[in-house]
């Protein structure tokens, strides 16, 4: 049996000079050593169609053989930095991924901290893949800046759907878009030793799934849905109102046309070990209770679905960045 490798000195991969772990910069070169991760950044479609193998693929998309289009490497992502994972899908009906999550990690004076971010496109909105991954991407950097500047985190989560707001109309102004704003729901995390800072707007939510007791599991956001209205009104149970015709109306968003929405933000304290779970609607439509929505995955597939799990409390460790895999969406999550 061979004696393991020595641990080797961790190298800058920009300017190559020794940096430690945990380091957040390149103390040489000032590059970020953690930078964030978003879901999206390889929009192109794959190469050759997966179902006739060697197959050319027309610069739309299209296989030159078959006629079909073909899955972009959107259409099913997963990514992992150690603190923190997430994986997004277009599920089984949808011609496309118009979810989103970004993630990140830092280290603090108190320890190491998790962010992430999803954004689920509002489908009738214009470009709403693209409205998800830009709000996703302004929202992740603000949110990574607060937490390495030691600033308040939820202040730093409103600005950061402020961030998101900004993309988004940036987004309607360029492409001319303003009589049908790209639009998206939103919810952010930022995971600490000592607390959880959650940030949405619409229907994308948080769980805190219990390490301990899994009936402690709960839910941690409250959507902006018509269907919350019905139930907060005591109009209709939860199911009934999801079943209704307007169940699935969000009331608040990002976008364009919704500029003066003010986000909720809610420090949670948990008491003991275990995680937090930020997830798209495509997920949690199949099986809202918190103790069994890790069920619902085999469940879905009519609607895009993105998950992203926390450890709690996160836990200090050596991690890269990965590179999202790029794989066809012929199954679902």
């Amino acid at each position: 049996m061979t004696s393991p490798e020595p641990d080797r000195p961790l190298a800058c991969p920009s300017c190559g000079q020794p940096v430690r772990a945990g380091d957040n910069f390149c103390e040489a070169c000032r590059a970020d050593l953690s930078p964030a991760l978003v879901s999206g950044d390889h929009p192109e479609p794959l190469a050759q169609c997966p179902s006739c193998p060697g197959a050319p693929v027309t610069a739309d998309g299209y296989c030159e053989s078959c006629g079909r289009k073909v899955p972009s490497a959107n259409d099913h992502v997963e990514l992992e930095l150690g603190l923190v994972a997430g994986v997004t899908d277009r599920g089984v009906r949808h011609q496309r991924n118009e979810d989103a999550m970004a993630l990140a990690t830092a280290q603090t004076a108190t320890g190491p901290a998790a962010i992430a971010v999803v954004c689920d496109g509002v489908s009738t909105s214009q470009h709403p893949d693209e409205a998800s991954r830009a709000a996703a991407q302004a929202a992740v950097q603000v949110l990574l800046s607060a937490v390495r500047g030691g600033e308040d985190v939820a202040e730093g989560s409103a600005r950061a759907v402020q961030a998101a707001q900004q993309a988004l109309g940036d987004l309607t102004e360029s492409g001319g878009l303003q009589d049908n704003a790209p639009s998206a729901t939103f919810v952010s995390a930022v995971v600490t030793g000592q607390a959880v800072t959650l940030c949405w707007l619409g229907d994308s939510r948080a769980y805190w799934l219990d390490g301990r007791v899994r009936t402690d599991s709960r839910q941690l956001t409250s959507d902006d849905s018509v269907a919350q209205q019905l139930v907060s009104a005591g109009l209709l149970t939860e199911a009934e109102a999801l079943a209704s015709p307007h169940g699935h109306v969000v009331t608040g968003w990002i976008g364009a046309d919704l500029r003066g929405a003010e986000p909720h933000v809610v420090v949670d304290a948990p008491s003991g070990h275990g995680a937090v779970l930020l997830c798209s609607d495509g997920l949690w439509n199949y099986q809202s209770e918190p103790a069994a929505v890790g069920s619902a995955i085999s469940a879905s597939g009519s609607d895009n679905i993105t998950a992203v799990l926390v450890p709690f409390p996160p836990r200090s460790q050596p991690a890269s960045p990965t590179a999202p895999e790029e794989e066809p969406a012929d199954e679902p999550v």
